[in-house]
């Protein structure tokens, strides 16, 4: 498998595109050796490449947005314990497997990756350490177990996502959160504030960016699982196996189609077509719109932006029917890299920020993120966190089913079939075809 994998990798993935996306895309602070910019804390470290096989834990993070939290924790850890964490964070757009693997291909892996569910698992299952003996693997049920049932995945955060409110634009046009829960809810909502705009200080009553190159991840993850998970109980599969064997339902995802071209038709046309993430984030932040596609992540980006206003989550109920509940989650997992020198020093860093109250602040309050583990004794305080966990804590959330989908598919196949729709290049019926066509011909 090893060889196998090491080969295709030689062959053809040492070439990738960068892309930007979620957070505040890719600052460089230095060029990795498989081309991809990254943030990496090289100036606490100095100016010398540092190397998996050295003293320093190198850890590859895929969600750049707690990047600067991060490495501030690592900065502490080094002057506690000597250790030096280096942390390297990929913006939400790049090809992340693809940077691991031109990494894999020169030998330059680093001590900690991320993967991001069952598909990536597949991919790099043979690299991952078994840490079911960690301490924290006893005090979570988000860890992330390989087919023999041993803990390979660190998780780091629950996250969750629906739509997300500026709950002072709906007060303002009288429209109760609480009720957003049918598509004749959001129907209602829409058409009262499109009609308000004016007086509400309005461009458009939805911030929606779904260019693929970039948006590929909101709109062919994202967006799309609800289509795959919305209304079913944890665990239940079913939409998700359907897709595995490359047919849909075309009635579900006739009413998922339903709401998500009203979704673009509310939206800022710019953004929606051209915009980017931090284009998306903006809109929004700035009180321009009173919805936007993207979850409580963008908790830690709010005071760039002064938001003052009060927000909240609700769910992107497409049907007809009820969907009372939000998608919530891992977003991804850590892995300690098998073949690496610094296992056990890996294994000391991840118990302190899963463990200690330091590594439990670092995660919750500077994150912005809820903690996966029972024994945490820190509680959000930021607005979208705090708004997740009421959904959480009534155990009022559904799977994140579209992490098990092959490897690519959004970037690949499906995010394409989203950007025509935007562009209004296609209508609903033919979405529903194409998409039907991309996922059987993806998973052949």
């Amino acid at each position: 498998m090893k060889s196998k994998l090491l080969v295709m990798i030689l062959a053809g993935t040492m070439a990738f595109t960068t892309l930007t996306g979620c957070g505040s895309g890719t600052q460089t602070a230095g060029e990795s050796s498989a081309g991809a910019e990254v943030q990496t804390n090289k100036a606490e470290a100095g100016t010398e490449e540092v190397s998996a096989s050295g003293e320093a834990i190198r850890i590859v993070n895929g969600k750049i947005e707690i990047d600067e939290p991060l490495k501030a924790f690592a900065k502490a850890y080094q002057e506690k314990t000597g250790q030096e964490v280096v942390i390297e964070s990929l913006g939400g757009g790049v090809d992340i497997n693809g940077t691991l693997k031109g990494y894999l291909a020169a030998g330059n892996m680093p001590d900690i990756f991320v993967f991001g569910g069952e598909g990536d698992y597949q991919t790099w299952k043979e690299y991952m350490t078994d840490l079911s003996g960690e301490e924290w693997a006893s005090q979570t049920d988000f860890g992330f177990k390989s087919e023999d049932g041993k803990v390979v995945g660190f998780p780091y955060a629950v996250e969750g996502y629906g739509i997300t409110y500026n709950k002072n634009v709906l007060e303002a046009a009288g429209i109760d959160p609480a009720s957003l829960v049918t598509y004749d809810a959001y129907k209602n909502a829409f058409e009262t504030i499109d009609s308000k705009k004016e007086e509400l200080g309005l461009t458009a009553v939805c911030s929606v960016a779904a260019e693929s190159g970039q948006m590929y991840w909101s709109t062919g993850n994202h967006l799309f699982g609800y289509y795959l998970s919305a209304g079913l109980e944890r665990g239940d599969d079913k939409y998700i196996d359907m897709l595995k064997e490359g047919s849909i339902d075309n009635d579900r995802l006739g009413q998922f189609a339903d709401f998500i071209g009203m979704l673009f038709d509310y939206s800022d046309q710019s953004t929606l077509v051209s915009g980017t993430y931090d284009d998306q984030l903006a809109l929004w932040a700035q009180g321009k719109t009173a919805f936007i596609t993207q979850g409580n992540w963008i908790d830690p980006s709010l005071p760039d932006y002064n938001v003052e206003f009060d927000c909240g989550i609700a769910p992107l109920a497409f049907s007809k029917e009820e969907i009372s509940g939000v998608l919530a989650d891992c977003p991804s997992w850590w892995s300690v890299y098998n073949n690496g020198k610094n296992t056990d020093a890996c294994k000391a860093f991840l118990n302190e920020l899963a463990t200690s109250e330091e590594g439990q602040k670092c995660l919750v309050i500077d994150c912005g993120m809820i903690s996966p583990y029972e024994t945490c004794t820190v509680t959000p305080t930021t607005p979208l966190a705090v708004s997740l966990k009421t959904y959480v804590d009534a155990g009022n959330t559904y799977s994140w089913g579209w992490t098990k989908m092959p490897e690519g598919i959004a970037m690949n196949s499906t995010g394409a079939v989203f950007e025509l729709y935007a562009k209004d290049e296609i209508d609903k019926d033919t979405f529903v075809a194409m998409m039907g066509t991309a996922i059987a011909d993806y998973v052949k």
